[in-house]
């Protein structure tokens, strides 16, 4: 763990340079699960843990660790899942003042039963993120941040849609940059959720199946296209193995991912959101950026859970050098 703002310092002095809100979720993981066991059986694992997850929660901690001072907002239940996950976010170095503990809701969370080649089916509470809204973001404490990051849109009830738009048109008007990540849902109107939102987006960071699921398109190439269309500065699209592409009206480009003995697929997104906004607060060009993001990414998948690889951003580098792409 970081020890940046252990016991978050005095706050007073705590600078943020990102905000993230959106899911916050806690993980309970288990590997290898190659069948679940019939009836009261019992099935031997190696590994079980439980891990701070979510597509805002996990970006925050990766954020952390990688030097990066990270103001996280969000809803937790008033139980025992809720003040461990504050807890081991606040020991991490985000600042969570911004997250809320809501009586008579449960804390989201996730059981993860990991498959031998890395695959994860989930059980999931949505729980307390039900309750994440616009209202959280305290402005005048965040004064000063550079970049805001949502989180999960498609599963943020009350934030979904016109809220989130009303939050990127705010940051923007602050002077600073902004980003997204989704929750695959299918069935929605993506129309009425995300329409409004894109004009005011300047990084959309969403894997292959999610920007294909957003614009309607089969191919990737007219699906990077529709969003600069639409209003999206520039598109990072993940691409499993293969690593990711970044698509903006003046340039394009395609990162390879890192071999790696893949574990567990788990965070891989987020931690690439987390790289990718890291080298951005830096000032890096876009390709940096990109391969930051890459590495993070890859770096998370050689262990179990959202918080497994690296730990700062020197380690990162490290990885970056240590380990060969595909």
């Amino acid at each position: 763990m970081t020890d940046s703002i252990t016991n978050q310092q005095q706050l007073s002095d705590f600078s943020t340079e990102v905000i993230t809100i959106g899911l916050h979720i806690v993980d309970i993981l288990g590997r290898p699960v190659e069948a679940i066991p019939a009836g009261q059986g019992l099935a031997l694992l190696d590994e079980i843990r439980m891990t701070v997850a979510g597509t805002c929660a996990a970006t925050a901690v990766d954020l952390a660790r990688l030097g990066i001072r990270v103001s996280s907002f969000g809803v937790v239940g008033a139980d025992s899942l809720g003040s461990w996950m504050v807890q081991t976010m606040r020991e991490e170095g985000v600042d969570t003042e911004g997250i809320v503990s809501v009586e008579g809701a449960y804390t989201s969370a996730t059981m993860l039963p990991i498959r031998p080649n890395g695959e994860r089916p989930a059980l999931h509470v949505i729980g307390a993120n039900s309750l994440v809204a616009k209202e959280l973001i305290d402005w005048e404490r965040v004064t000063g941040a550079k970049h805001l990051h949502v989180g999960g849109s498609l599963l943020l009830e009350k934030l979904d849609g016109t809220p989130t738009a009303e939050v990127f048109a705010k940051a923007k008007s602050l002077g600073m940059s902004t980003s997204l990540d989704i929750i695959g849902a299918t069935g929605r109107d993506y129309e009425a959720v995300f329409g409004a939102t894109y004009e005011n987006l300047d990084y959309l960071l969403v894997n292959e199946d999610d920007a294909k699921l957003l614009s309607d398109k089969s191919n990737l190439e007219e699906a990077c296209a529709w969003f600069i269309e639409r209003g999206v500065k520039n598109t990072v699209i993940t691409v499993g193995a293969e690593g990711a592409i970044y698509r903006s009206a003046t340039e394009e480009f395609k990162v390879s991912a890192y071999k790696i003995k893949l574990v567990d697929t788990t965070g891989c997104g987020d931690a690439f959101s987390a790289g990718f906004i890291a080298g951005l607060i830096k000032g890096l060009s876009s390709e940096e950026c990109v391969q930051l993001g890459v590495a993070s990414g890859s770096s998370v998948a050689t262990g179990l859970g959202s918080d497994a690889g690296v730990s700062s951003f020197e380690e990162l580098l490290d990885f970056m050098k240590e380990n060969s792409k595909n």
